[in-house]
């Protein structure tokens, strides 16, 4: 069902296919993430999530999207997002954003999570550990009656306050039908966005910088970098606006 401002509004039978989509994205980031190990290749974690979709009967959402390669977003430390699999080996101390999509019955799922390989340093793990809270400070602000906006306010206040930076012109997203469908979810209090209305399913994704908030794309064409090469966090959920509140599609146990 159309909405306002281009927004498409599922109905309850939608729902229920990308809420069975979510959790089986839950699946494969899980056991993408248990082999996020030292000496794992990038390649090799994107192997498993392919398999594992499969086997699933579902379709990878980014293999082939816009021309990306890969089955998973593999992006390493200063690397915010879009980073493609390769022989990189995992090193202790890295900290990897892992980001995944597929497609149930005609249904996007959208997720991502960053994992530590071995021991990290107590600024990596506050980096990690504050974005991974402003991901539920979003989700906890989406309620039915307010603004788009009032998830990106929500973000922006908690990692300021720790000192980190939202990175500039990388949002979430309505998704759905299509990986990108509108609105914009800003990791940040403006614009303000549509209003929040039952239906409306979105990305929500904090892609957060220890240092400057600027960000550069590489000479590959995908994989996007801190302009002063600091860390970078990223973790996302896809959420539905429902009646009562908001429900959390990729996440069997919500916070």
């Amino acid at each position: 069902m159309a909405g306002s401002h281009g927004i498409y509004l599922k109905s309850a039978a939608e729902l229920a296919i990308m809420r069975k989509g979510g959790l089986m994205l839950e699946q494969v980031l899980q056991e993408v993430a248990a082999a996020a190990v030292e000496g794992t290749t990038t390649a090799e974690l994107d192997r498993i999530a392919f398999s594992r979709i499969k086997a699933m009967k579902a379709k990878p959402a980014f293999k082939g999207l816009y021309g990306f390669p890969a089955t998973l977003c593999t992006s390493f430390n200063e690397e915010v997002v879009h980073g493609i699999p390769g022989k990189r080996k995992l090193q202790v101390g890295d900290i990897l954003s892992i980001d995944c999509g597929l497609i149930y019955n005609g249904f996007y799922a959208d997720s991502a999570i960053t994992v530590a390989v071995g021991e990290i340093s107590a600024e990596a793990r506050r980096l990690m550990d504050v974005t991974f809270e402003s991901l539920w400070k979003g989700i906890h602000a989406a309620q039915p009656g307010g603004r788009v906006s009032d998830i990106g306010a929500a973000i922006e206040e908690h990692v300021r306050a720790a000192g980190f930076h939202p990175t500039d012109n990388y949002t979430g997203h309505g998704v759905g039908r299509q990986l990108h469908e509108e609105p914009k979810v800003f990791n940040s209090a403006l614009p303000r966005g549509p209003r929040l209305v039952p239906g409306m399913t979105l990305a929500v994704e904090p892609m957060i910088n220890i240092g400057t908030s600027a960000a550069v794309e590489l000479s590959d064409g995908w994989t996007v970098v801190t302009k002063d090469r600091s860390l970078s966090a990223h973790f996302e959920h896809t959420i539905a606006i429902t009646q009562t509140g908001v429900e959390v599609l990729t996440c069997s146990n919500p916070r």
